[in-house]
């Protein structure tokens, strides 16, 4: 790719990209662990790293008066795993006992219907391949696939669950009843029942949330930056919001914290980009000046207009 006719050779110096420009590009081409690290790293955290499932993003959302908002990080926030999951054993499995306590009391389910909730279903119509990827997706293996799709009519395939304590820790034990519809087409639908002694769960595995990105100008003061952001979070009905940006003020960085809104720094996600020695602005780079330098790409090059 780097040798199409579409992309300039490396050779040629062109202006250096406005920091908004670079931040939208970073996040419009960066990968899940960058997109999970803008969640967890950013202050105060939106989100804990196992509480976060696939991410992606979305960048340029149009919204009225011609408006666009920088960009949305859409991500699965993860409510229950599988008690036998990697997730759980990176976290550190919960007492025993806590869980041997909890199976004394829903060994007969069905006798404590204030600790049931009602048949949810999963999937509806959904081909044997979905299926596979939708139970594959929550960390069952192989063989507990097969036995789930090959049950019978009235049988159910029992699991243990945790769901997310008050420290955001899953260490809260539920049992899980799965059971499958097949269809004479071919297809299939899931259905799942929870027994539980604590809080009901929120939902099969996780749900999806949106958190707002802006990318603060330098040249922004505090109350155009907070109505800039209280006017996107209004339009597209999203309340967690992330500012990107240089270094701020200690009392400015609390206001935003206060208003519900993380900071996280902008040099963390600016990309490597096409460089210029003899008309950089860093100049407490060794480099800086240099007329021919060997450097073709470099993450700190700017130019005075630019310089962070």
């Amino acid at each position: 790719m780097p040798n199409h006719p579409l992309f300039y050779p490396v050779s040629e110096h062109l202006p250096a990209t406005p920091l908004h420009d670079q931040i939208q590009i970073a996040l419009a081409i960066a990968d899940p662990q960058i997109l999970k690290s803008l969640l967890t790293n950013c202050l105060p955290a939106i989100a804990q790293p196992h509480e976060i499932g696939e991410v992606s993003t979305e960048i340029g959302i149009p919204l009225e008066n011609q408006q666009t908002a920088d960009a949305v990080v859409h991500f699965e926030a993860v409510k229950c795993v599988l008690a036998d999951s990697p997730v759980v054993a990176a976290a550190g499995k919960p007492e025993s006992w806590h869980t041997h306590r909890y199976q004394n009391k829903t060994s007969q389910p069905r006798s404590h219907a204030q600790c049931e909730s009602e048949t949810l279903t999963l999937a509806h119509n959904v081909s044997l391949a979905q299926a596979i990827a939708l139970l594959t997706k929550v960390g069952f293996g192989p063989q507990q696939i097969q036995e789930i799709l090959h049950l019978s009519y009235e049988a159910s395939h029992k699991s243990w669950w945790y769901a997310l304590d008050a420290a955001g820790q899953f260490s809260i034990p539920f049992l899980r009843y799965i059971r499958t519809l097949r269809y004479p087409d071919g297809t299939f639908s899931l259905q799942y029942k929870d027994y539980f002694s604590e809080a009901k769960p929120l939902c099969f595995q996780s749900l999806p949330q949106k958190v707002l990105v802006i990318v603060r100008e330098d040249s922004q003061s505090f109350s155009q930056t907070l109505r800039q952001i209280n006017a996107d979070r209004t339009a597209l009905g999203i309340t967690q919001a992330i500012l990107i940006c240089n270094t701020i003020a200690e009392l400015e960085a609390q206001a935003f914290i206060t208003q519900g809104i993380s900071l996280y720094p902008a040099t963390d996600l600016v990309l490597p980009t096409q460089a210029n020695c003899a008309i950089c602005a860093t100049r407490t780079c060794p480099m800086n000046g240099t007329v021919d330098s060997p450097i073709a790409v470099c993450y700190r090059f700017c130019l005075e207009g630019s310089y962070v």
